[in-house]
């Protein structure tokens, strides 16, 4: 009986770590959101075939979910982070999550129906925003920039609020109770007098961030989309190959091509 009892913990055990697919080497298992994270490590897939690595990219429809997946070790590691928001997903769940290697840029466009410039805009009109708090200091930055608002001096804009708003001479009225994929729903039912929407979720709502938007940030945003990874595994091969391919010309070139500017690839980690 014990025999076959120490048998059936053995088996069990041989089970377990056959179903733990994450730590199997030569493998892994990234996190994404649909367009354009998932379609860019698709192209990435037979890049890294060729160093006898298979990449597999789970596609979530709700990036609130990527996380806690990387976090619970379903994932090896997760796209579809800027910098700014992994740091304030880490302070507030208690992640230890790092930062493996940054690949693109989604330039945060303002579009409107009703409006062809910010400097339309009436009295008193109603800005819908995502509901994303470290989206904020980025959609307001973005507003200070085209001269609609000023922030307090002396804050890290990065992580500003509605409440770092010093000057506002058209009484613009931040709405940000909106879920930020409903986003481009809300812009297409013509609601609010502008929507602030990121360009991974406008162009999988068919828009075109560069056509479609009256203002839209520059190149040089420093939210950069991130590899993450948990703390140690970031010097992984696997991950640091990963790393390698998606910055490579091949790669950098297809980004530039499929969306002509509307996501930014970048070279810096």
């Amino acid at each position: 009986m014990k025999k076959l009892l120490t048998f059936a913990l053995i088996l069990f055990s041989v089970i377990a770590l056959a179903a733990c697919g994450n730590d199997k080497e030569g493998k892994l298992v990234i996190g994404a959101t649909n367009k354009p994270h998932a379609m860019i490590l698709e192209k990435a897939k037979p890049l890294l075939k060729e160093q006898g690595i298979e990449l597999e990219v789970k596609t979530f429809a709700k990036y609130e979910l990527i996380n806690p997946a990387l976090n619970k070790g379903d994932l090896d590691g997760n796209f579809f982070q800027h910098i700014p928001y992994l740091e304030a997903q880490n302070k507030q769940f208690n992640y230890d999550f790092v930062n493996a290697g940054g690949i693109h840029i989604e330039p945060m466009g303002i579009y409107s129906q009703k409006y062809q410039t910010l400097a339309d805009l009436p009295d008193g009109a109603v800005i819908i925003m995502s509901s994303s708090v470290p989206d904020h200091g980025r959609i307001l930055t973005l507003f200070e920039a085209n001269g609609l608002i000023k922030l307090n001096e002396g804050i890290d804009k990065t992580t500003a609020t509605i409440d770092d708003i010093a000057e506002n001479p058209k009484n613009l009225q931040f709405k940000y109770d909106y879920a930020p994929e409903l986003l481009p729903q809300i812009y297409k039912n013509n609601e609010g007098d502008a929507v602030v929407i990121n360009s991974n979720y406008a162009l999988d709502a068919g828009l075109n961030p560069l056509e479609d938007s009256i203002v839209i940030e520059d190149s040089q945003s420093p939210y950069v989309n991130v590899i993450a990874v948990k703390k140690g595994n970031e010097n992984k091969k696997e991950i640091k190959s990963l790393i390698d391919v998606l910055h490579s010309k091949e790669i950098q070139d297809y980004i530039l091509e499929e969306w002509d500017g509307a996501v930014v690839p970048v070279t810096v980690k």
